[in-house]
């Protein structure tokens, strides 16, 4: 960061992801008066009522409080795969495929096969048909046994899954016996997004993974909700994966609060990535590429029209501070993203992320646009 003697005005604006939001007071107070117990015991209340409520929101028999959705999805995959060998059939682009280190077939000792993910986050049907093993158990097959889903779609820009997607999938699923699996880390966000409850969605699954530590606040922790009999089976997986706790109360009472209470504020975060995804998208000179039709929720992603600037390079640049920008802006901003291997960028708000934090973010991408431009009229 550019200090020319003297101290800086900067103000850093974390649009990495909304896994970085911290408990609110009113969190940190509940959670320092929290009831506990013994959770492996089953003697923790405030979890039990944790996982009660979260049945009920996912209008599922039970649910299970697991310490993050990796685990959680990977105890799905355990449970719906008993067998070694048996296979789950995945999106090419789910989060479960590109980012959790490949635990089903490390740990699981189950096989992916992968469907093309459109760029809605859905697959075509025929396709996934067409993935379906028929030949067990014949010595050469594996066992088809498990569909996954994302919902909202990370990598797609935080897409919501259509209901009626979900309603074709299911009955696919079921007509080959297959379970279906929400990785729904951000099912809160579709839910909001849809202007429906959890359960509408969820009626389409057999099972989800539901995360508390992204938009909702929580400092820790993902639900998994399902049947009674596949919940009694995962609280045993759960346990071989080390995720048996003890008093759990303390983070269970910021999982209640996130689910009552922090659902509401969802769309003030959805609102605010569509309007800074417009103002990149009218930005002049024009840098930036975006698609306002996928910006459904609070995560936006968007490329750079400029092929000599590499997004690795303008995530750089994004995240400090030069001279000219405190001789042009009369203060320093550092936007915080991330950008990943197909060349997009992402930039995802959460509670921490206020209107007017989302203004200064915007002055400063305009500010980076005018820069380059500049520099590409030098070049020339």
């Amino acid at each position: 960061i550019f200090n020319p003697g003297g101290p800086l005005r900067v103000r850093t604006v974390d649009l990495r992801s909304d896994t970085v939001t911290k408990p609110g007071a009113a969190m940190r107070r509940a959670m320092a008066e929290a009831h506990v117990g013994d959770d492996v015991f089953g003697e923790d209340l405030t979890v039990n009522e944790l996982q009660k409520r979260a049945a009920d929101i996912f209008g599922m028999e039970a649910a299970l409080f697991v310490p993050s959705g990796t685990m959680s999805n990977l105890i799905a995959v355990m449970v719906h795969c008993s067998e070694r060998g048996d296979e789950m059939i995945v999106g090419d682009l789910a989060h479960q495929h590109v980012y959790e280190q490949g635990g089903s077939a490390q740990v699981a000792g189950v096989h992916s096969t992968t469907v093309s993910t459109q760029s809605d986050g859905t697959f075509h049907l025929d396709e996934v048909e067409s993935k379906i093993r028929h030949g067990y158990p014949k010595v050469h097959f594996t066992r088809s046994r498990l569909v996954c889903v994302e919902n909202t779609h990370n990598l797609r820009g935080g897409r919501v899954l259509p209901l009626s997607f979900l309603h074709e999938l299911r009955s696919l699923a079921d007509r080959y016996g297959l379970a279906v699996h929400m990785d729904g880390a951000r099912l809160m966000n579709a839910a909001v997004a849809l202007g429906v409850s959890p359960s509408v969605i969820l009626q389409h699954c057999h099972t989800v993974s539901v995360g508390l530590s992204k938009g909702l606040g929580a400092p820790m922790g993902t639900m998994l909700g399902g049947s009674k009999d596949f919940v009694e089976r995962a609280v045993r997986v759960r346990q071989a994966l080390g995720g048996g706790l003890r008093q759990l109360g303390i983070q269970a009472t910021a999982g209640i609060l996130a689910l009552t209470d922090m659902v509401g504020r969802l769309k003030e975060d959805h609102r605010r990535a569509r309007i800074f995804a417009q103002a990149l998208k009218e930005c002049d000179p024009p840098l930036y590429e975006v698609n306002m039709a996928s910006v459904e929720t609070n995560i936006l992603r968007f490329r750079l029209n400029d092929p000599r600037l590499s997004p690795a390079e303008f995530c750089q640049r994004a995240a400090t501070v030069c001279e000219n920008e405190l001789q042009v802006l009369g203060h320093g901003v550092r936007v915080l993203m991330f950008h990943n291997a197909w060349g997009s960028i992402r930039a995802v708000f959460h509670l921490d992320i206020s209107d007017d934090d989302a203004q200064v973010a915007v002055e400063k991408l305009h500010f980076l646009a005018r820069q380059v431009a500049e520099q590409r009229g030098k070049l020339w």
